[in-house]
């Protein structure tokens, strides 16, 4: 059985590139990571495009937990746990809808949309005088983000904020988040998330969409069939590569990594070409048009400065793409051996319908269970834990050596590095020296440093970009 304290140095050696096995199977490790790591750390739970209206709720997942994320009578969002005061029963147990009030079935206790207790059962004739209705409100998480739409929770109060946590990494979700030409805030959800089960650990996908640009190889028969938005000859991803600006950044400090270099100039078309008819869409010179357009309105606000339209993973679970499929995949762990996957699609609010439509059909085809390249990762992910159980192959660790000591400082990006050779699995190391440093803590008071300060005058800033 692993030891409870020293993670750092005796299982993830980031300085020599090993990793041990342990960490992906030991249930005990697995045990410990839901409190040192998925009860400290930022988690991204939703989209407020998913409850518009009040009484809206869409039920969500922190590490193993229920939550719901849901929109009060007065428009404000909220993310409370969802277990009843009374006995722990589930008061939601839809995905998603409308309500005035969560009703336990188990005894009749019933919450408001913003968590209070609103009706107790017998309370005249059992409770009055006993039970002090405010203190028994659902549980509410003590951190909450709405950055451009995206909402993330932290049960950690003495966490950092969510600005200081992210870092330099926000320039990076903004390519994602924001509208394609550059303006804020313009990302909605389409209707409906993907939900799968995996079966292997949670950091086996993490890893992969943190920067592994190396396992180009299991997707080559996905390429050949050309399930690229412009049809076959396409790249699966609609975009031609060698085009793009190779490399990966990583955030050492902070456990996040994102796939292409950091911020540059706009030297390069990065969007798919759709020259060909798609499945069931005919108007592919309406989608082509809207990309040039979107493409020479983002060069003119830009005005040469930065473009970060990649993709990337946020410590622990986060991952997104910020073009095709433009999507968020959050790993969430329900043991050492199985992961539970959900992955959001993300469209600009106001594209039109024919672009919003193939983007949707993409979105099958690529990602998710029935997607043709997440089934090559699963399959990776499945093997690859597997034969990492057994007594013999536990005794042998993962080599994480590939581009170990490339890096260099990133100008004009806090506290990045950036490697750029495309085949280095320096946002790996990344990864796993944080997941240590955070398993070894008993807080966050024990973490040396925590990235720059975003303009609040504390690292341990707990409003900035909060609501």
């Amino acid at each position: 059985m692993a030891k409870t304290r020293g993670y750092a140095g005796e299982l993830v050696d980031t300085s020599n590139g090993i990793i041990s096995r342990e960490i992906f199977v030991n249930h005990d490790i697995y045990q410990q990571e839901q409190e040192q790591i998925f009860t400290r750390t930022w988690q991204f739970v939703g989209h407020e495009s998913q409850v518009p209206n009040p009484g809206d709720y869409f039920l969500s997942l922190v590490g193993e937990e229920s939550v719901i994320l849901s929109r009060d009578k007065l428009g404000k969002l909220h993310v409370l746990l969802n277990s009843c005061r009374h006995r722990g029963m589930r008061v939601c147990r839809y995905d998603e809808g409308n309500t005035s009030d969560f009703l336990c079935p188990y005894h009749g206790w019933s919450y408001a949309s913003d968590g209070k207790l609103t009706g107790v059962p017998f309370y005249k004739q059992s409770y009055e005088g006993v039970l002090d209705r405010t203190k028994w409100g659902l549980i509410e998480a003590p951190q909450m983000t709405n950055y451009k739409g995206s909402v993330w929770v932290c049960w950690d109060p003495k966490a950092p904020g969510f600005l200081d946590y992210m870092g330099g990494m926000i320039t990076y979700l903004d390519g994602l988040l924001d509208y394609q030409d550059g303006r804020e805030a313009g990302a909605v959800v389409v209707a409906g998330v993907q939900k799968w089960v995996l079966p292997c650990n949670w950091k086996f996908p993490s890893e992969n969409f943190m920067g592994d640009m190396y396992h180009a190889v299991s997707h080559t028969s996905v390429e050949k069939v050309g399930i690229g938005p412009g049809g076959p000859g396409q790249f699966r991803q609609g975009v031609d590569l060698g085009r793009s600006r190779d490399g990966i950044t990583s955030f050492p400090e902070l456990g996040h990594g994102a796939r292409g270099l950091p911020p540059g100039p706009i030297d390069y078309y990065p969007f798919p070409t759709f020259k060909a008819a798609q499945g069931p869409l005919d108007n592919m010179p309406v989608v082509e048009e809207y990309f040039q357009h979107i493409h020479e309105e983002r060069k003119k606000r830009f005005n040469g400065r930065p473009s970060t339209l990649v993709g990337g993973h946020i410590f622990p679970n986060t991952s997104y793409h910020a073009l095709f499929p433009r999507t968020i995949a959050v790993w969430h762990p329900t043991g050492p051996s199985t992961t539970e996957g959900w992955r959001w699609l993300f469209v600009d609010k106001d594209a039109p319908t024919e672009v919003k439509d193939l983007a949707r059909h993409h979105f099958m085809r690529y990602s998710g269970p029935a997607g043709l390249t997440e089934q090559d990762d699963m399959e990776n992910w499945a093997y690859a834990h597997t034969a990492s159980t057994g007594i013999l192959a536990r005794r042998h660790p993962y080599n994480f050596q590939l581009g170990l000591g490339a890096t260099h400082p990133v100008e004009g990006v806090d506290g990045a590095v950036v490697t750029e050779a495309t085949h280095s699995e320096e946002n790996a190391r990344t990864f796993y020296g944080r997941w240590a440093q955070l398993m070894d803590a008993k807080s966050w008071d024990d973490i040396p440093s925590n990235g720059p300060s975003r303009g609040t005058g504390s690292k341990r800033s707990k409003s900035n970009g909060s609501v």
